[in-house]
């Protein structure tokens, strides 16, 4: 097997399913083009804002993408690269791209609101106070470490953090030309998107190095700075309109991702690279630390977000779902934009699989996930004439500028959890609102602020990477919780409901028995406390909702409960 081949059949096998299976998913939730979708009718030049397709889905996609579909793949195809392919493949089809799908349709159908809100129209107010804390935890943890990363990167590699000021910087303008001065999107992309390209040479020639050049500072020091730089930095970005800076710097950030999708596919199908990594190496494995691995599950939890990511219900649900200029348009971007996101993963996968166990054990030793996929992918469109150097930079810098759009979209996504533990409430008018303390509460720059402390304070005491390993797992369980929602709808329509009870079925097994794994390893002399509190927390929140959801099915459904 080489790596064109694994493109080509992969590729074959999205495209099919975005035709069939998306065609199907359309007829079975009843999707109508013509109905208003809350960009319209709750219109507030804010959070919902009519979006075309082709911003939506720039949006959607930089969004959901960042580093997840390359790290999950890299880290583990030590398993063997065959399991790793076939999970990808399968995983975005019947799972992680109809897990999408669904919840950018739910929230549509509920007025724009995330899953964790429209949960309470199934499971009552605790199930909906549960999801939505359990949601709003797991995204602190999210804005913290990915803070962490891109102050890493900027010190690593300093032409990033000029080429990312710079793309923040022009954001607002291509913003206000757009939506303001009306200027069309092609005639703005003409001249914004090859500037986007500039500043990649820009940040290239002239990089903000606070260690070496500017302060002369450690690089724990420069860290501290560019943290407090970017924690100011999303703190904006939640409140400020979604047009002005969130939007159109995802929008413009997503021609990095296609350029790089579009220079490694060429690169792979000219190079035909040669795998030289087993396809199945057992049930299980050694991994690089030494530690034995088993297929199941820690295949389907470090892949990750490369097959299916509960991270991607709170994106659909939380901001797309309140852009969405037409239903019409949630098959290409809730569907279609995991599909894309798994010929990602693939690419990724191919850029390690051509390595010998030893090589590929060497080279995570030495750099990091992203590092591998930027040099691999580097030596494949050397083939095409890019110097391998260039194309090495330009890789890094294209996934280090998609780890910064992953954080100021969950820190956004934060604001919208924390403010739907307040909502607004029918008075004896009809006119909904919140009491005097709920507002204050739920104020966008008060929601924002406590979103920003809490991941602010994990960030400096450096406490995150004690509960970092059981993310993946949590990150997964979200996704089964989401798709257990989704099955409750399905059956109270009357329709086919095994689109997602399987789905969740797998993914609760799964993650469930990954927590125990991990629960067994530490809950022992020496092991972490934090860790163990934070595993037990999730089974007991993931048990709960289940039997709720189990005795919900007992009751006649309740206006607004069928979507």
């Amino acid at each position: 097997m080489n790596g064109a081949a694994l493109l080509i059949i992969g590729a074959i096998c999205f495209g099919l399913a975005y035709w069939v299976y998306g065609r199907y998913l359309q007829r079975l939730f009843g999707v109508e083009a013509g109905r208003p979708t809350p960009a319209h009718t709750n219109t507030d030049g804010v959070d919902y804002v009519p979006t075309r397709l082709p911003v939506l889905f720039g949006h959607h996609f930089a969004s959901i993408a960042g580093a997840g579909p390359i790290v999950g793949p890299v880290a583990a195809a030590y398993l063997g690269w065959g399991p790793v392919a076939l999970w990808i493949i399968f995983g975005c089809i019947f799972i992680g791209a109809v897990h999408d799908f669904a919840a950018l349709f739910l929230s549509v159908r509920h007025e724009g609101r995330s899953i964790g809100s429209v949960i309470e129209d199934h499971l009552g107010v605790p199930g909906r106070i549960s999801f939505l804390m359990f949601c709003w935890v797991a995204l602190i943890l999210v804005v913290s470490v990915f803070a962490i990363l891109v102050a890493k990167t900027f010190i690593a590699t300093p032409a990033v953090a000029t080429a990312s000021l710079l793309f923040i910087a022009v954001a607002p303008v291509f913003g206000l030309l757009v939506y303001r001065a009306r200027v069309s999107i092609l005639a703005a992309s003409l001249f914004f998107v090859p500037l986007l390209f500039g500043f990649i040479w820009v940040g290239v020639k002239w990089p903000l190095d606070l260690v070496a050049l500017h302060l002369c500072v450690d690089e724990e020091a420069a860290q501290r700075i560019w943290l407090v730089v970017l924690f100011v930095y999303v703190t904006v970005a939640s409140i400020l309109p979604v047009w002005l800076l969130l939007q159109p710097r995802d929008y413009l950030n997503s021609y990095l991702l296609y350029a790089m999708i579009l220079a490694g596919t060429l690169g792979i199908l000219v190079a035909a690279p040669k795998f030289e990594m087993p396809a199945f190496v057992g049930w299980a494995a050694t991994d690089p630390k030494g530690s034995l691995a088993h297929i199941f599950p820690i295949l389907y939890v470090t892949v990750a977000c490369g097959a299916c990511s509960g991270f991607h219900a709170l994106v659909s649900s939380g901001t797309t779902a309140k852009q969405l200029d037409t239903e019409r348009h949630m098959k290409p971007i809730g569907y279609g934009a995991m599909l894309v996101e798994g010929l990602v993963a693939l690419m990724a996968l191919a850029s390690v699989a051509i390595l010998t166990r030893g090589n590929y054990e060497v080279m995570l030793k030495d750099g990091t996930a992203i590092s591998a996929f930027a040099a691999g992918l580097a030596s494949f469109t050397a083939t095409i004439g890019l110097k391998e150097s260039v194309g090495a930079t330009f890789f890094a810098l294209a996934i280090s500028a998609f780890m910064l759009t992953t954080l100021d979209t969950a820190t956004r996504l934060t604001r919208f959890t924390w403010q739907e533990l307040f909502p607004a409430r029918a008075g004896r008018d009809g006119e909904r609102s919140r009491g005097a303390w709920s507002a204050a509460a739920a104020h966008p720059v008060t929601a924002t602020l406590i979103g920003v402390a809490g991941a602010g304070s994990l960030a400096f005491s450096g406490s995150v990477w004690q509960i970092w390993p059981v993310f993946g797992a949590s990150n997964q369980l979200l996704a089964a919780l989401t798709l257990l929602v989704v099955t409750l709808v399905l059956v109270r329509r009357r329709v086919n409901f095994w689109v997602a009870l399987a789905p969740m079925l797998f993914m609760a097994t799964i993650t469930v028995w990954a927590l125990f794994q991990l629960l067994r390893k530490h809950i022992k002399p020496g092991g972490s406390i934090l860790l163990v509190a934070a595993v037990v927390v999730l089974l007991v929140l993931a048990l709960g909702l289940a039997v709720t959801s189990v005795w919900s099915l007992r009751r006649p459904a309740r206006q607004g409960e069928v979507a």
